[in-house]
């Protein structure tokens, strides 16, 4: 039998147990610690140490498969590398069927029939609300209203599209097998394809300043199945959200987001209340959300849920000067801190894959995507304790600054203004959603002074 490890490519003899009630010849490979590439007389095998490898070097350093073994080789030979057995298809095949095995293992389905669900195979921010998981609706300070904090039951999102994740038409694609529809970050590809096939293509231009996610919505790219993925992710931590990333088939159209807003609203959000979505593109985007939603049977969002738009701090530049009062997160009540840009720095670990992953089958496209999403998910839930005790202490010692500031500020203004302030602000604060304009009473209003010649 051949075997595939860190060191090379060993050719080895083996004596398969035939006792009474001996295991079958995989399995008693995988005892060995041995990954067999095929099922049935088995004659490759890749040990568990090897696939861990070859795993580890696509997530962090986008290792293709052809390269990681094209290395293999040379270590079996590095004069002679040619005439190594090429076992790069079993390695492609076997590293999927780990990838899938690990999965399994880690959130809890190896050993039970349960059959995992959508986005059952992927991990989500663990200081985001998530009722029944660290949030508990029956505690009485979250069931009446009064005394909740706005923040404690709001869904934070950003969304974004990226064009580096493209992917070629595959070569075979009835041949394709999907290990993993649903059950990671990709969007289930049947129902996603169905709302597609019902859904309205608004071709519209921008009536804001000239943005080109949303002049080249419809741009066509031959060539290509995907143009590109949109994606959401938690706003506050930078966390991608489950069973939430679509493929492009044009430019970043508004059927393709609507669809991966409205999964990310119902991954675990029973009896969350708010949620606040930034957008590159909000002023424009969340004109025609009602109207798509409610025309499609395949679109939905938890009953109750408020859904305030708002604009990242750096993008909001790029628009029309009304629109920093209208959707900038400062002006959001109980939005605290945030810049609404977090997806910018999560384009690094998808590109880091997304150009070996371009020419790959459909299915393992995504599981290769997903993967490298969990991970990143992963590396962001064991380093958050530190993050968030460092943000916790500038967030005190900040806001006892800007309190004493306030405070002095609020002593030079006449008390009947600040009551009045008072209610305009509430007045506004209720009229946003529907009014947007409503929030100029914020602008910064100049006179011109008079000429005195």
């Amino acid at each position: 039998i051949t075997i595939v490890d860190k060191s090379g490519v060993h050719s080895l003899s083996i004596c398969y147990c035939h006792c009474s009630g001996a295991l079958s010849q995989d399995m008693q490979l995988f005892q060995a610690g041995l990954f067999p590439a095929s099922f049935t007389r088995p004659k490759t095998a890749f040990t568990f140490a090897v696939l861990d490898d070859f795993l580890l070097d696509n997530l962090e350093c986008g290792t293709s498969a052809m390269n990681y073994y094209s290395k293999i080789r040379r270590l079996t030979s590095s004069i002679f590398a040619l005439m190594v057995p090429d076992h790069y298809r079993e390695l492609m095949r076997a590293a999927r069927q780990w990838r899938q095995c690990k999965l399994y293992k880690w959130h809890g389905f190896a050993h039970k029939d349960d059959q995992p669900k959508d986005g059952n195979l992927a991990l989500f921010c663990p200081a985001c609300p998530q009722p029944g998981i660290n949030l508990d609706l029956s505690t009485s300070t979250v069931t009446q209203s009064d005394d909740t904090p706005s923040w404690l039951m709001t869904r934070y999102l950003v969304m974004d599209g990226n064009f580096k994740a493209k992917h070629m038409h595959p070569v075979n694609p009835s041949d394709e097998v999907s290990l993993m529809d649903g059950l990671g970050f990709m969007v289930s590809d049947d129902r996603y394809k169905s709302h597609l096939a019902i859904a309205r293509d608004h071709v519209q231009r921008s009536d804001c300043n000239n943005h080109q996610a949303v002049n080249q919505a419809n741009a066509s790219r031959q060539r290509l199945e995907a143009t590109g993925i949109g994606r959401c992710a938690c706003a506050w931590h930078g966390c991608f959200v489950p069973h939430s990333m679509v493929d492009f088939q044009k430019g970043e159209r508004q059927m393709n987001m609507d669809y991966a807003l409205s999964q990310a609203l119902n991954y675990k959000t029973n009896g969350i209340s708010r949620a606040i979505t930034f957008y590159d593109i909000n002023c424009q985007y969340n004109k025609y959300l009602k109207d798509q939603i409610a025309s499609s049977m395949y679109l939905s969002i938890p009953i109750g849920m408020d859904i305030i738009p708002g604009i990242g701090l750096w993008h909001v530049h790029g628009h029309q000067d009304s629109y920093l009062v209208w959707y900038t997160s400062n002006f959001i009540y109980g939005t605290g801190r945030i810049d609404g840009e977090i997806m910018e720095t999560l384009l690094a670990p998808l590109n880091i894959v997304s150009p070996s992953a371009r020419g790959m089958g459909t299915p393992h496209r995504k599981e290769v995507l997903d993967y490298q999403m969990n991970d990143c998910n992963f590396m962001k839930m064991i380093c958050i304790t530190k993050f968030l005790s460092r943000k916790l202490k500038e967030a005190i010692k900040g806001a006892a600054e800007n309190k004493l500031a306030f405070d002095n500020l609020n002593k030079t203004a006449q008390p009947d203004m600040v009551i009045l302030w008072k209610e305009e602000e509430a007045i506004t604060h209720a009229n946003r959603a529907e009014d947007p304009a409503a929030m100029d009473i914020y602008e910064v209003r100049l006179e011109r002074g008079k000429c005195l010649l």
